[in-house]
């Protein structure tokens, strides 16, 4: 069936990638709202625009199948127009013009302004830190800064997101009270990088300040911390981390990898001891802080040695949360020059052998917290469950902590204390207290 060309055009942002597309989805949608326009999320509309991700190879793959849809449902008079937006038409555009020409208009990652002029929409700056939140009410990401100025071989942010732009300390402040005031209860800061916070415009590393102003933010109950950078982390954070209710004892710091020679190679400005000393430190000043890690496996260079370094260093370090990833070969970047010379079966084979033991380090874990109670948020209803998080889990990448609705109810976004009764992986059951 065709769509309608009469009337109001309804405009679907579709978002692909990481938490900051998500923001960035948001801003947009803020915007069209304030134009007048008819905009959902991921839904069904006249008019799509595509927000994409390309960071990795799987992430650029999703992001063109995605575009392929709807330019083919465009040929089928389904949908109007397609615009795409983010970061791989930022990285990509010429490519891309010429290999899917039937896309409307392709825009970069800071090309919102001209975005929404094709949608016959103005940018409106009396707007800034006004957003049309995609997630759970209860919950929001907010964005402190803006690009990276890191230069780790293997990624290839900067190419895609520009130099790091510090938001200043009163704009986030002011974003964080309008978030409250709409229900937000919880912050979760992102950026490509929490440590550099503030270098560019206050000249010292200011993460610190801005925590000690956000838990000011009336509404405010969990503030968490995303991607912070190793090399450089200010040492003042930890204090108020343990200092200060309102900011969980959690923290998402991306590692990468351990082997000295690799952390070289990678450009990541620290070694296997300096690691170990930063690890060390965070646990004697906030020893029950949740610490979730990220690690690369295949990058150029690791032998069966250096990966059996890795993991004997995952089961010694026993972290609470751990993603990983196999080495993605992305031009353009630093460690493109260099040979990738470990087959993509033997890096997904050592994802598989990481993933396994922090998945036994998670159940063990776990088996400790029953019969303790934690403070949960209850982010939904799934079957027969109302699904929580303690303030130790982020939402879509942590444990849940699960409470049968059989003879309970809890309204969707209210914490509650739940005792631990018994535990799985990477989930724990219990009952409200």
């Amino acid at each position: 069936m065709r769509t309608k060309s009469t009337g109001k055009k309804k405009i679907n942002v579709v978002t692909l990638g990481c938490s900051k597309n998500v923001y960035d989805s948001e801003v947009l949608m803020s915007q069209l709202k304030a134009n007048g326009k008819e905009v959902v999320h991921e839904d069904r509309g006249d008019i799509v625009v595509i927000n994409t991700c390309g960071f990795i190879d799987n992430a650029k793959e999703e992001s063109i199948n995605t575009i392929l849809d709807y330019v083919e449902a465009k040929n089928r008079g389904e949908v109007e127009k397609v615009f795409v937006t983010g970061c791989l038409s930022e990285r990509y555009k010429p490519d891309l013009i010429r290999e899917i020409p039937d896309v409307d208009q392709y825009f970069g990652t800071r090309d919102l302004p001209i975005l929404l002029k094709h949608l016959g929409a103005d940018y409106k700056h009396e707007l800034v830190g006004e957003r049309l939140t995609t997630t759970p009410k209860h919950y929001a990401y907010l964005k402190i800064s803006e690009g990276c100025d890191r230069p780790c071989s293997f990624c290839a942010i900067p190419l895609m997101r520009g130099g790091h732009l510090s938001t200043p300390i009163e704009k986030l402040v002011l974003e964080a009270s309008k978030l409250a005031k709409k229900g937000t209860k919880e912050l979760i800061l992102i950026a490509q990088d929490l440590t550099y916070y503030g270098l560019d415009i206050y000249k010292k590393r200011a993460l610190g300040e801005l925590l000690k102003e956000l838990v000011k933010v009336e509404g405010i109950e969990w503030i968490r911390l995303h991607y912070a950078f190793p090399s450089g982390f200010p040492e003042d954070v930890l204090d108020i981390i343990r200092e200060e209710p309102k900011v969980c004892n959690y923290i998402d710091i991306p590692l990468q990898h351990i082997n000295s020679e690799l952390l070289k190679s990678m450009k990541r400005g620290t070694s296997h001891e300096k690691t170990n000393a930063l690890l060390d430190k965070f646990r004697e000043k906030v020893p029950d802080m949740a610490i979730r890690t990220t690690l690369i496996v295949g990058y150029p260079g690791e032998t069966e040695e250096i990966f059996q370094e890795l993991k004997s260093w995952v089961r010694e370090q026993r972290f609470d949360r751990l993603g990983c990833f196999t080495y993605s070969h992305e031009e353009n970047t630093g460690a493109y020059v260099l040979e990738d010379d470990i087959p993509q079966e033997v890096k997904e084979a050592r994802v598989e052998e990481i993933m396994e033991l922090q998945s036994q380090i998670s159940w063990e874990k776990n088996q400790e917290k029953i019969g303790m109670t934690f403070k949960c948020v209850f982010d939904r209803k799934e079957g027969n469950y109302f699904v929580g998080r303690t303030e130790f889990d982020s939402p879509d990448v942590d444990n849940t902590v699960l409470v049968s609705a059989e003879n309970t109810y809890i309204s969707i976004g209210d914490f509650a204390q739940v005792k631990i009764t018994s535990a799985e992986e990477f989930d724990l059951y219990g009952d409200l207290v």
